[in-house]
């Protein structure tokens, strides 16, 4: 794993092949971090699916209502949903979406951005300004590769846990 340099505002995601840790960005996005860090200590981001995994582009997951594998896992229904928070103001940035970067997902409303997320798996610079920018991946990348693809994937792979660094022994 990266040397971690600020255990507040730095997730861990356990993935199947293993650790992706993410640096999130408060300077450049504050409300999107606080939202993520109160996600995770919560526990609602654990054991949910990546509902919308496409090759070459982003793998998408978050979605605290309705992907939950445990708690009733809705593919008609995974990335309809967001959590029991009101939606967060748009954060945008001049931070590009490079490869391992996390966006927040949204609606076509620019300010309905909630719980999910994606990770980028290439440079995608066509969402550049259009949607925020709130963190990146510092290792684990090889992890976030072999997820599962597909709009749902048929058997979605999850996140089986999310911390805030802070919180980890």
């Amino acid at each position: 794993m990266a040397e971690i340099k600020d255990p507040e505002n730095t997730v861990i995601i356990e993935l199947k092949d293993g650790p992706v840790v993410i640096e999130l960005l408060p300077d450049v996005a504050p409300k999107h971090v606080e939202r993520m860090k109160e996600l995770a200590r919560a526990g609602k981001y654990d054991n949910v699916a990546f509902h919308r995994v496409i090759e070459g582009f982003m793998a998408q997951t978050g979605d605290v209502e309705h992907a939950n594998m445990e708690q009733g896992y809705n593919p008609g229904r995974a990335g309809t949903g967001g959590s029991d928070l009101p939606d967060l103001p748009a954060e945008f940035s001049r931070l590009p979406h490079d490869r391992g970067t996390l966006g927040a997902a949204r609606s076509m409303n620019p300010n309905s951005a909630n719980s999910q997320f994606f990770i980028n798996f290439s440079d995608n610079h066509f969402l550049n300004g259009q949607y925020t920018v709130y963190g990146r991946v510092v290792s684990g990348m090889e992890a976030v590769d072999k997820i599962a693809r597909g709009e749902p994937p048929a058997n979605p792979d999850r996140m089986i846990s999310v911390k805030v660094a802070a919180d980890v022994a």
